[in-house]
């Protein structure tokens, strides 16, 4: 009984408390004359209290605080009327030598933890099929700045697949290019027109000259370019054109071949991308004009490829993935799974990559795979794609592949800096180099860079490093690094905290120099590329 009627006491006291905390907050005590104005006049003084941490709710005020009452005593009257305040802080301030406990979030942050990455979303964005026209940063600079020299590096557009699955029918794309079907571009038609031309020779070295200058097989072969991926490119040379021809003039209408530098791999895809892109960015195209060089490497590296730590860090990458994907055990059943379908062991499904054909099907919206035993579905290609992202990530954060980037994408970024000084020293130069390569090209230059938070080189993504002078002081000069058409130059390792500390929309072009010529060679402990390639190991 005793234990009864203490529990009904302390029901009836938390009751009596709830009512009293309740009617401090919500009451409107009476105030002196003016309370409307005064609570305006209150709310205009504080007006100042909006640029910090707290939100104050001014309609509540309560009267009993004098520390409070003194914030909204005005400068020249004295306070002649009360107001009640509710102050409502958004963040909790946490007083000097209290150690405020930590509390459970039961809701997610929505500012601080990311969002699951969906594979299907992302191979939409592999694919870049061509659709709404595109929105872009590039050739965006202060009033006063002049465009100087723009360096462009691409990867192919959309292609076949390198790899066939054992045992399936290969998917049945046509690559000839036809303008009446999609994806097309208004310029497809001139276009094959142009390329088509009998007798129209360009000035290309002897390994380029006897390939085909666009697609034209009725079923694709192996790798080859697909007609989106002319149109693709068809759209980022109008795109550059419209930026950087018809807005800023940079290469002049009786242009000449010592205005440009075309450089692309041996394989045809690349020499046709990089074709579809000039056709559509040159003011006027002529065959006389156009001197595609031959470049052997994928990644661009020259006469300077001999580099034993480059290649060791490369075997040290290739060893992450494998031991990431043996221990992926839905990874190994879905193997196992679509072997069993397509009727060979798994350790063969393994080795003819599935994931390069099914994104071929996938980006052309055609049926996956199916034998007697069953269809591949697309369950099995979004756990291939989630492990390929997987595998993304943790190759940011092991470090193996960026210090083979830093050493694989040296020559070529060596190259991009000693034309960008001599056109900043006033010794001349090309005024548009253009790179036409393939994913294992701009990756380990992202990589490079920095560039932590850029997806893989999708079909015909584009990398544009842009020099610009200051008209105010023609001596100086500075850079933009944009990716598929997004200002990253913030986001590079030698121009971050430039960025932070000073908070200039460009990049200086020391600050590029110097990571060229001196930063990429510190993780080696070496201070030039020969030396940082033939380090030894402990």
């Amino acid at each position: 009984m005793f234990f009864r009627n203490r529990f009904l006491f302390l029901l009836a006291l938390a009751a009596l408390l709830a009512f009293l905390s309740l009617s401090l907050q919500f009451s409107t005590a009476s105030c002196d004359n003016g309370k409307n104005n005064n609570i305006a006049s209150a709310t205009n003084r504080c007006s100042h209290l909006a640029t910090c941490d707290l939100d104050w709710d001014l309609e509540n005020i309560p009267c009993d605080s004098t520390s409070k009452r003194e914030l909204f005593k005005p400068r020249k009257e004295p306070w002649t009327s009360c107001i009640k305040v509710h102050l409502i802080p958004v963040n909790p301030v946490k007083e000097e030598g209290l150690n405020s406990k930590n509390r459970k979030r039961i809701m997610p942050d929505p500012l601080t933890e990311p969002s699951p990455v969906d594979p299907i979303y992302e191979a939409k964005f592999y694919c870049n099929i061509p659709s709404i026209p595109e929105r872009s940063m590039e050739g965006h600079a202060p009033h006063y700045f002049k465009l100087v020299s723009v360096h462009v590096l691409i990867r192919h557009g959309d292609r076949y697949p390198l790899y066939a699955i054992p045992k399936t029918k290969r998917p049945n794309i046509d690559c000839t290019l036809v303008p009446n079907r999609k994806p097309s571009h208004p310029q497809l038609e001139a276009f094959i027109g142009q390329m088509s031309k009998p007798g129209s020779e360009a000035k290309m070295d002897s390994t380029l000259s006897g390939m085909p200058r666009y697609p034209s097989h009725l079923l694709c072969e192996m790798g080859e370019l697909t007609q989106t991926g002319v149109v693709q490119h068809l759209r980022n040379g109008q795109l550059l054109q419209d930026i950087y021809i018809k807005k800023h003039n940079l290469i002049p209408s009786d242009w000449s071949p010592k205005h440009l530098y075309l450089e692309t791999t041996g394989k045809s895809r690349t020499l046709q991308s990089g074709l579809a892109l000039l056709y559509a960015f040159l003011p006027d195209f002529d065959w006389n004009k156009i001197n595609f060089r031959h470049q052997w490497s994928a990644i661009f590296c020259s006469g300077n490829c001999v580099c034993p730590i480059r290649n060791h860090y490369l075997g040290e990458d290739q060893r992450r993935q494998y031991s990431l994907r043996v221990t992926n055990i839905h990874l190994e059943k879905t193997y196992a799974d679509m072997a069993k379908i397509i009727g060979i062991p798994t350790k063969q499904l393994r080795a003819s990559n599935p994931i390069d054909s099914l994104l071929c099907h996938f980006c052309h919206n055609v049926s996956f795979p199916c034998t007697k035993n069953g269809c591949i579905t697309m369950e099995h290609f979004k756990v291939i794609k989630a492990h390929q992202l997987e595998d993304e990530k943790e190759r940011q954060e092991k470090k193996y592949y960026y210090l083979y980037a830093l050493l694989a994408t040296h020559p070529l970024l060596n190259q991009t800096v000693n034309r960008m000084q001599r056109i900043a020293e006033g010794k001349g130069g090309e005024l548009f180099v253009l790179y036409s390569a393939h994913d294992v090209t701009l990756s380990p230059v992202l990589s490079a860079l920095g560039i932590t938070e850029a997806r893989f080189p999708r079909f015909a993504a584009r990398l544009v490093f842009e020099l610009w002078k200051d008209g105010k002081k023609n001596r100086e000069h500075f850079i933009r690094i944009l990716y598929n058409g997004v200002d990253v130059s913030s986001q590079t390792s030698f121009c971050r905290d430039y960025n932070l500390r000073y908070n200039k929309p460009m990049c200086p072009l020391e600050k590029f120099v110097h990571f060229v010529n001196q930063d990429m060679f510190s993780p080696f402990n070496a201070t030039n590329y020969y030396d940082a390639c033939r380090r030894r190991l402990f």
